[in-house]
């Protein structure tokens, strides 16, 4: 099966990142999936920005401390706007920066629509919120993301608790993924991801491996990487 081809915050070597331009050009260059990264502005709306704090000409705006129109002005979009602009033709894995983002992200793929739903990842590094989403949103995907030091418990017994839990894929950064751990997540009906696979040698070989998901900051090479190793050979 094809990975999906996350355009991590759109086409950001080309355009800046996180911007609808740049969302639009990813999905122009054929990527399936586009990544972000959620936060609540402060009148309650979700923004889709990297870091806590945004700079519009010489002042720095607080993401929560700011209004989504005013991060706007800064060219932080909403995740509504994403889907006005884009549709819903497409995989969004979404890292929820803070839990209370996580019930609006949810609320906002509803109002989009059924496939908004279908094609929503959001992706913490904590259990607890995982956990809390299922119970609260079963139809909704999961992604423990996180670094594989990170783990507090043997691998083979974290991808069964993922499996029973009920989280649909582990995240993990390109080098510490290998055949082996990705049958190993399979076998308990988890998803493989692999982050910051950026070089053609990192997607060939993550590739190679069966990996079901993989985020790039280049989305014309992830993209022409993909169509070749998916391309049987004479």
């Amino acid at each position: 099966m094809t990975p999906i081809a996350f355009a991590h915050r759109g086409a950001r070597k080309e355009l800046p990142e996180n911007t609808l331009p740049s969302f639009r050009r990813a999905l122009d260059l054929g990527a399936t999936g586009l990544e972000s990264d959620a936060w609540l502005s402060a009148d309650g709306q979700v923004v889709l920005v990297h870091d806590p704090y945004v700079r519009r000409v010489v002042r720095r705006l607080s993401v929560r401390g700011s209004t989504a129109a005013e991060l706007a002005a800064a060219g932080v979009p909403r995740l509504a706007d994403l889907y006005a602009e884009l549709g819903t033709g497409f995989e969004l894995s979404l890292d929820v920066k803070h839990p209370e983002a996580a019930d609006a992200v949810i609320a906002a793929a509803r109002i989009a629509g059924a496939e908004a739903v279908e094609g929503l990842w959001l992706c913490s590094p904590n259990l607890d919120v995982l956990e809390r989403l299922r119970a609260d949103a079963p139809d909704v995907q999961l992604v423990h993301s996180v670094r594989k030091q990170a783990l507090t418990a043997p691998i083979e017994r974290h991808a069964s608790d993922l499996g029973r839990h009920g989280v649909h894929a582990m995240n993990m950064h390109h080098s510490e993924w290998s055949r082996g751990l990705v049958m190993l997540f399979h076998k308990f009906g988890v998803r493989a991801f692999a982050w910051d696979a950026q070089e053609v040698r990192h997607l060939v070989a993550v590739l190679g491996m069966g990996i079901d998901g993989v985020y790039c900051d280049r989305p014309d090479r992830m993209m022409a990487v993909i169509g070749k190793f998916s391309t049987p050979s004479d």
